[in-house]
């Protein structure tokens, strides 16, 4: 037998979800956003198109943003994954969060995790210096509401702060 694989073939799967260690046992075929939301009840991590082109399942994994519906849970054995839910809480909002609600940067709210997440990324890596550049770099998280000019006021809020 292979070290972390049962004779039924599924995979002993090792992961901290916000800042919890969590053990899985999954078949290999499992997704990481299927496991975050079927297996760990985190459901605030979206899918959308289940093809990695919408951006709602956007998750933090070890400092970096990444589609988890693109991702099987296997590959990210030892991981650190931080989800919407890590993000901040109702008690004490990220800034991010705080600035989607200052400049209306969701509607129906779909997309709104993925796009949250996928900001609280690239501002911690230090990108995004320009609209133009936030723009692209967040050209992968899609809504579909056309709030896309409130999110980036909200992400340049957020990043005019930290200066």
């Amino acid at each position: 037998m292979i070290k972390g694989i049962s004779e039924a073939g599924v995979h002993e799967v090792n992961l901290v979800v916000n800042d919890e260690h969590r053990q899985l046992h999954l078949p290999p075929w499992v997704t990481l956003l299927d496991a975050l939301r079927n297996h760990l009840g985190l459901t605030g991590t979206k899918k959308g198109c289940d093809h990695g082109q919408c951006g709602a399942c956007t998750v933090i994994c070890d400092d970096e943003r990444i589609l988890s519906c693109l991702t099987l849970a296997t590959m990210k054995d030892g991981s650190n994954i931080t989800t919407i839910e890590g993000i901040g809480s109702e008690d004490e909002l990220h800034p991010l969060q705080s600035a989607f609600i200052e400049h209306d940067a969701f509607q129906c709210g779909y997309c709104t995790p993925g796009q949250i997440c996928s900001g609280v990324a690239m501002l911690a890596a230090g990108r995004g210096d320009t609209r133009e550049e936030i723009q692209d770099l967040m050209s992968g998280n899609l809504c579909r509401c056309g709030a896309n000019t409130n999110i980036i006021d909200a992400i340049i809020a957020v990043k005019n702060q930290s200066k």
